[in-house]
């Protein structure tokens, strides 16, 4: 049975990853400034191009918020994210929510329900809780703390 921190390790491998070091990047500064702002600046590699252009398309109901941008940062988000997101999967649709993907659900089965609902996690979306260098976008093996 793999372990959570296996589990983590593989799916960095699987989205893009730099080999052996689970770390992605370099994120682009206006990406990092205007969406890390709110919550984590995720990899682009975690969804493919037209989710993330979909995605976009709907800032200004940006799960509840209001996320617009002014156009120039639109436009060199949108670029950057197409240019570095990852390869559509065959039947997957079109996730707005990365933790809805099926490889994010897979490799993330081994979390007990109330890890994610808990007050040290409260959102799948919150791979900072875990993640303590999700920041840095760094998703490795050595800073994966789970809360109890």
């Amino acid at each position: 049975m793999k372990t959570i921190a296996t589990a983590a390790a593989l799916v960095l491998c699987a989205a893009g990853a730099q080999a052996g070091d689970h770390r992605f990047g370099p994120a682009n500064a206006t990406y990092r400034a205007e969406c890390g702002s709110c919550h984590v600046a995720y990899p682009p590699q975690l969804l493919s191009a037209v989710s993330w252009k979909a995605l976009l398309a709907g800032l200004d109901k940006h799960f509840g918020s209001d996320a617009s941008v002014d156009a120039a940062a639109m436009k060199e988000i949108g670029d950057y994210l197409a240019r570095n997101a990852r390869t559509p999967r065959n039947g997957e649709g079109i996730p707005l929510r990365i933790t809805e993907t099926r490889w994010f659900v897979r490799e993330h089965d081994e979390v007990p329900a109330a890890t994610w609902t808990g007050s040290a996690v409260k959102s799948r979306a919150n791979c900072g809780a875990c993640h303590t260098q999700a920041d840095n976008l760094d998703f490795g093996e050595r800073s994966l703390r789970v809360p109890k």
